[in-house]
């Protein structure tokens, strides 16, 4: 039994505790949250008790990981107290906006012997996982393009982006850690275009929300990663494999798989899913769970802080290659 201790109750950390109480090998004990009414009301739906800080949750022994999903600019701070505190961790990404920070924290914990997992939970989506797989087997013969979709319903409040980071630390990190994780190796070449189409104040902010992220890696494999912070029809998810024997895709979901065939239309499935809590369910169920079974067995988890610190030096590297138009050699 993995006893966890969730620190954020928001959003995404009320999420958290319905699958860490709903998973047969954990249990939730403290839910901490500098909002106490988030936190009040997570801990009683879950029979878990509020921790009045984090020290309290950390200093206790039964707990055995904490889960943190509190606001980026925490995530560092967090990671270190638990670390040093013998937990494992599983912490939401991306580990934080400033790459040298990253550095610092990865100095300060990496001889504490702890399983730190970062949560790029698209790596756990069934359909992505299947394309991952098939490139695996070579059912599609030598990997030569790989494309990926990814647009969001709708352009985020202006406020929460002036503090996000921008499309790539915020967005695109995800497109850059499963294209990794697809790929089997680095890329070495990367090379961006893009605008402001959505909204001109996104512009005035110092950031774009339509992007075009070309990746190369050494072996030649191309990746191509087309995003934007609007799409009218709903959370766009795909995924394309393109090899010298065929090709795999990982397509939208949809709430049912019905079609209907009227004289106005055909094949019509309906809407598709809102956004990341409910496109991604499952993968979140699927990464926590991978996180206890790692952790229980003394295994390693994945995917690891190197990963995370890899997807945010390429966001890094996309945001170089917008503001000088230059392609930005990668060194690993």
């Amino acid at each position: 039994m993995i006893r966890f201790a969730l620190f954020g109750a928001g959003r995404i950390g009320k999420m958290h505790a319905d699958n860490i109480a709903a998973h047969p090998n954990a249990e939730l004990l403290y839910v901490y949250d500098l909002y106490q009414p988030s936190a009040t009301e997570t801990a009683a739906k879950h029979q878990a008790q509020v921790a009045e800080s984090v020290e309290q949750a950390l200093n206790d022994d039964q707990v055995n990981a904490v889960l943190i999903a509190t606001s980026t600019d925490t995530h560092v701070d967090l990671l270190i107290k638990a670390a040093k505190a013998g937990k494992a961790i599983l912490c939401e990404k991306p580990i934080d906006l400033d790459t040298d920070r990253v550095n610092r924290c990865w100095e300060e914990i990496k001889d504490c012997d702890v399983p730190i997992q970062i949560g790029f939970n698209r790596r756990f989506d069934p359909s992505h996982n299947e394309v991952k797989q098939a490139v695996r087997a070579g059912d599609i013969g030598e990997l030569e393009q790989l494309i990926i979709t990814s647009r969001d319903p709708g352009l985020a409040p202006l406020e929460y982006l002036k503090v996000s980071g921008g499309i790539f630390r915020d967005m695109l990190i995800h497109d850059f850690d499963i294209a990794r994780f697809i790929l089997g190796e680095e890329p070495v070449e990367l090379h961006v275009i893009g605008s402001a189409l959505i909204d001109p104040a996104v512009e005035e902010i110092g950031d774009i929300d339509s992007a075009m992220v070309l990746l190369k890696t050494a072996s030649g494999k191309l990746v191509h990663i087309n995003a934007s912070r609007r799409a009218s029809y709903g959370y766009d998810q795909r995924i394309e494999a393109f090899g010298s024997a065929g090709m795999v895709q990982s397509n939208n979901q949809t709430a049912t798989s019905v079609s209907r065939y009227t004289e106005q239309s055909t094949a019509v499935k309906g809407p598709l899913l809102n956004f990341f809590i409910d496109r991604y369910g499952a993968a979140y169920d699927l990464q926590l769970g991978a996180f206890i079974d790692a952790v229980s067995a003394g295994e390693p988890v994945s995917p690891s802080f190197e990963d995370g610190h890899r997807a945010q030096q390429l966001a890094d590297a996309a945001q170089q290659a917008l503001d000088t138009g230059e392609v930005v050699r990668l060194q690993w």
